[in-house]
């Protein structure tokens, strides 16, 4: 099967190709430009998912579409905002789709999503699914809670900062839980998918087997890196909810009311998905170990 990937050069992008590639499967990936970095059976669009017309006729051919654009924080000075990459790039990945005769399509959205969310990142993202939900196409929709692998961000970030200085500030209490799940899984279940006609018009919360607090993360990402568990002061919540508003203009600085809000919510969710794809994900410990010791 030909697949065109959307929002396939990042993290989750590397990952999820070479899932496809080990089942087979070739690759139309859509770039901006293109990169000398790629091999295997991959074939190279130069387009922009905000702008139907520069990519519709690449994706001419292929038998599905997967969807992995998305963006976790908005730079509208730079033209990046929720409702161009999430809005009008899933509703011209369903025309190219529907245009080119493809019936099989799958999206990456996210945990939390839901109509009624605080944040604008959910919000978006629950109507970029109503799109797809709306479509005459054969979707399936994965919502993963934080994704870990070789290489994210977020727990690179904190590994990082811990290599530097034994102390890691806490907003709150710190007791809101994640259940990241390994980048290889979640390439699994989209791969997997595609061969799964039950799959069809579902929607799937992903989490990994392990529930953690946030304060418990850092001490486990400092105990693989072979560190003591760090000093963690506690910046109090009310003090923050005054300072992101105003400090999250900058981009440099490292969150935002949105994130702020999310990572309140907390991340988790049960273990339904593993009944329909059948495989026990990776444990975090593990997961982690094995790039963490690498850097």
């Amino acid at each position: 099967m030909e697949i065109f990937i959307a929002g396939g050069t990042g993290f989750v992008g590397e990952h999820l190709i070479t899932a496809l590639l080990g089942r087979g499967h070739s690759v139309r990936l859509l770039v901006h430009r293109r990169t000398p970095r790629l091999s295997g059976d991959i074939t190279v669009v130069e387009g922009d998912v905000t702008r139907l017309e520069s990519f519709e006729q690449g994706a001419s051919g292929c038998q599905a579409v997967i969807n992995l654009t998305g963006i976790i924080r908005e730079f509208p000075g730079r033209g990046i905002t929720f409702d161009k990459l999430h809005l009008q790039a899933t509703a011209n990945l369903l025309t190219a789709a529907s245009r080119n005769g493809i019936s099989r399509y799958l999206q990456m959205s996210a945990l939390g999503t839901r109509p009624n969310a605080v944040s604008a990142y959910h919000r978006s993202k629950w109507q970029a699914e109503e799109s797809v939900r709306g479509s005459q196409l054969e979707w399936t929709i994965f919502r993963p809670s934080l994704i870990f692998g070789r290489h994210d961000e977020f727990i690179n970030m904190l590994a990082s900062q811990l290599r530097l200085v034994p102390a890691m500030p806490v907003i709150g209490t710190g007791t809101y839980r994640l259940q990241p799940i390994h980048a290889d899984d979640v390439a699994r279940c989209f791969t997997e998918a595609l061969a799964m006609p039950k799959t069809i018009g579902q929607t799937y919360e992903l989490c990994g087997p392990d529930r953690v607090r946030y304060i418990d993360l850092i001490d486990l990402i400092a105990s693989v890196l072979k560190r003591p568990a760090p000093f963690k002061p506690h910046i109090p919540l009310a003090l923050m909810k005054i300072i992101i508003p105003v400090m999250q203009k900058i981009p440099q600085f490292p969150i935002t009311t949105d994130q702020l809000q999310m990572l309140l919510e907390e991340s988790i969710c049960g273990r339904e998905w593993q009944e329909t794809f059948g495989f026990t994900p990776r444990g975090l410990r593990e997961g982690i170990a094995e790039y963490l010791h690498k850097t």
